[in-house]
């Protein structure tokens, strides 16, 4: 069973990206965590399957590395109107997201982000703009959901190896009963946020979008940051802009890299 795949990436969170519009491609947790392996397989921080919509103009399918599938990805969100060469709406687990083509990459219309505590989903009733929790010397963070579940620490610079060990001790408590991705943030401004994310099944990523927008969101209800926020990843650099109630807006670069063929029925 032979099919051809993109390899594309926004900011360096790089995908495998392959159209199963025409010739649907069964995808199991195995299958995803075999192809995205980058030794064994071809690599990526997540496998995107795009599918035909009834509702939209394509269904996306986002699989972690690790083969869990999640709800939510801003940065291969931008890469669907590259690969298809238009502006697109798209059917995500998350629900229905506009995306257009901009200059270098795409501006993508997340939606409204949720603070409910059942909504994260936490594992028990508290405050999420100020969480009363803590992991080690970090506390008080705000959880929010981009679609998939967020945490965010502020406080001054971290290292990678330490955002890697805490970002996995914390991704896994069972206050997250569906774990979290765990975002570090550093406020250098008003419209300026430095940021490193431990991304829930995939580790440490050069670049998450929804944990951009949830940053940028989190700082601006905290009165720290007011929209637009450049949120700057190792990647590179995101524009989150957000008016306390309306939907987020995400601008930033996507970029395509290859085309190959694979043999699916090897993985």
């Amino acid at each position: 069973m032979n099919g051809r795949f993109s390899k594309m990436h926004g900011l360096g969170n790089d995908f495998v990206v392959i159209d199963a519009r025409e010739a649907p491609l069964p995808m199991s947790a195995g299958r995803a965590q075999a192809i995205a392996d980058r030794h064994a397989g071809i690599g990526c921080d997540q496998l995107i399957l795009i599918e035909p919509s009834d509702a939209a103009d394509v269904r996306m399918r986002i699989f972690n590395a690790d083969g869990s599938e999640v709800e939510a990805c801003g940065n291969a969100t931008r890469c669907i109107p590259l690969f298809l060469g238009q502006d697109v709406l798209i059917e995500t687990k998350a629900g229905l997201l506009n995306a257009r083509l901009a200059e270098g990459g795409a501006v993508v219309d997340m939606g409204q982000p949720h603070f409910e505590w059942d909504r994260i989903p936490l594992a028990y009733a508290m405050d999420t703009l100020t969480m009363p929790v803590g992991w080690e010397h970090l506390d008080a963070p705000s959880a929010v959901n981009i679609g998939n579940p967020h945490v965010v620490f502020f406080g001054g610079a971290i290292e990678m190896d330490e955002a890697a060990r805490l970002g996995a001790m914390i991704e896994t408590d069972p206050i997250f009963p569906e774990r979290v991705n765990v975002n570090f943030a550093q406020i250098l401004s008003p419209s300026h946020i430095r940021l490193i994310v431990w991304e829930r099944g995939a580790g440490l990523t050069r670049a998450c979008g929804t944990g951009a927008c949830a940053t940028a969101v989190a700082a601006i209800r905290r009165g720290l940051a007011k929209g637009p926020v450049t949120v700057s990843l190792p990647g590179g650099d995101l524009m989150i802009d957000w008016t306390p109630g309306g939907s987020i807006l995400m601008t930033g670069p996507a970029t395509h890299v290859f085309d190959g063929e694979a043999d699916w029925e090897r993985f």
